[in-house]
């Protein structure tokens, strides 16, 4: 009862555009929590949800697996370049990360099922549009429309599986879905490579279809609506300053790889992301309901798993651009074999990541996160050494410790970021933490791309190289080792951060 006396006495100085004392909201955020904490939900249905949330995750995470195994298939099919190519993974990612924390806030005021089965329907849509594509640019297009619905699956999976599962379960169940991640991150590069070994690249684009149908029926059926409580509003200043930061600090960097960071538009979009950043900030300071409830980075450890999963994001998504690269340019490999060896990093991360979540719900998340990310950097430190003569059996040994570290990682680093959030900010969280994911992926494309492609041009000692995939392969593998020698370094950096988290949190 007294939770609901402040909560309409706070949405009515709200409505009254009041000031509010430091001490009353912090009181109110108090009571938010311990109603978090103590509201009954109704968790007969959970599985069910989980079921078809993971329908959801299945979809966009066997869309992006397939489109990286064919980036070279339309790189040659569509006669372009490897820099235009690219747009077709991050033209998707940009989208993604842009709008993701605006879905997530939204998510808050009008409830997740209406936003998350509208993401099936677009996603489905743009997954058949991407198929009928005749040229990159069309392709590029429809990758961002694609986009805008695999934007509101990310971003509030997560919520809606925390909300239908019990705190003591939500690990557990966050794991079986960072599971369903590895699902189809491995049978996208399987189906991937059997579908251009037999058939045209469109159907890599139509396999989306069936489930994306099927999952659109799931969601409506099982997932219910909860309604959120007090009057909401959408804080659209906020959103439109963050949309323009992101968006111009994206397109800075993968810019910047092809034009060079010195060049004056390059800078120009960078300063001008800094500036809407600064203006963002100002904004949520002075809102009462703002976009993101900056008081949420007050929390150190909080801020430390955000921190290091983004580290791991961007590691990650460099070696997924890479690999294809190196095993069908460099090792000769066929798309349909080379799809085979990239499933080895996510079985390994699907069979590690439920049982790690089943774990942190009994013995916490701290040390096993540290944990996790000492096993990537000595899975990171492992891939570093590929090489001319890799063979088959090496390249699946090396790639094992890597998806047991990220599968040990993730789950726990998930259950604690959700956990820390109180039930009104679930779809904010969400967001946050999905945003991390995708700002990640898109930075590593980008950064690991132009490293990459930086090292193969110093490389080579002609000079005038137009393309970096067309140098010599022992060229390739020396750029791949520098490239990945730059990622043990962002590990061990994270691994650091957790470290002192947990002796931070040891302490009190």
């Amino acid at each position: 009862m007294q939770y609901r006396h402040q909560e309409v006495c706070y949405n009515y100085l709200q409505y009254m555009k009041t000031p509010l004392s430091p001490t009353f909201t912090q009181s109110i955020s108090s009571s938010f929590k311990e109603e978090q904490e103590t509201k009954v939900f109704d968790y007969s249905r959970k599985w069910l949800v989980l079921a078809s949330v993971s329908s959801g995750t299945f979809l966009a995470t066997i869309d992006g697996s397939i489109v990286n195994i064919a980036l070279p298939v339309l790189q040659r099919d569509l006669a372009t370049s490897f820099a235009v190519v690219e747009w077709v993974a991050l033209g998707y990612m940009l989208t993604v990360a842009t709008l993701m924390l605006m879905v997530g806030r939204l998510s808050d005021i009008i409830g997740k099922k209406l936003l998350y089965m509208s993401g099936f329907v677009v996603f489905t849509i743009g997954s058949a549009l991407c198929g009928f594509s005749q040229n990159i640019g069309a392709l590029i297009a429809f990758r961002v429309f694609q986009g805008v619905g695999a934007v509101m699956l990310a971003a509030l999976g997560t919520a809606i599986i925390t909300e239908a599962f019990p705190p003591q379960e939500r690990g557990m169940a966050l794991g079986l879905s960072g599971l369903m991640v590895s699902i189809g991150l491995i049978s996208g590069p399987a189906i991937g490579g059997m579908i251009l070994g037999s058939a045209s690249w469109q159907w890599i684009f139509f396999v989306n279809l069936p489930i994306g149908v099927i999952g659109t029926i799931m969601v409506w059926r099982f997932v219910p609506q909860h309604r959120p409580s007090g009057r909401e509003q959408f804080d659209f200043w906020g959103a439109f300053t963050l949309f323009v930061s992101l968006l111009s600090l994206l397109l800075g960097l993968t810019l910047g790889q092809q034009r060079g960071f010195t060049d004056m538009f390059v800078l120009l979009l960078l300063l001008v992301s800094v500036i809407a950043l600064v203006m963002f900030y100002h904004i949520e300071k002075s809102s009462l309901q703002p976009m993101i409830d900056l008081r949420m980075f007050d929390n150190q450890l909080f801020s430390v798993n955000l921190i290091t999963g983004f580290i791991t994001f961007i590691s990650a998504a460099g070696v997924i651009l890479l690999m294809p690269y190196y095993l069908q340019n460099v090792l000769g490999y066929q798309p349909y074999q080379a799809g085979l060896l990239l499933a080895v990093f996510p079985l390994a991360m699907g069979l590690s990541a439920p049982f790690a979540g089943w774990m942190s719900d009994r013995w916490g998340t701290r040390r096993l996160t540290a944990l996790g990310l000492f096993v990537l950097l000595l899975g990171y430190l492992g891939i570093s050494t590929l090489s001319e003569t890799t063979t088959m059996q090496n390249y699946i040994l090396l790639f094992l410790p890597l998806g047991v570290g990220m599968g040990i990682f993730q789950s726990p680093n998930n259950s604690a970021i959700m956990g820390s959030a109180a039930h009104n900010r679930l779809g904010i969280a969400s967001g946050l933490l999905s945003l991390t994911r995708s700002i990640g992926q898109t930075i590593g494309l980008a950064l690991m791309g132009a490293i990459w492609a930086a090292q193969v041009h110093y490389l080579y000692p002609q000079g005038g190289l137009i393309e970096a995939t067309q140098a010599p392969s022992q060229m390739q593998v020396l750029a791949l080792q520098r490239t990945l020698s730059f990622v043990c370094l962002s590990i061990a950096f994270a691994l650091a951060l957790s470290l002192w988290a947990l002796w931070k949190e040891k302490r009190g």
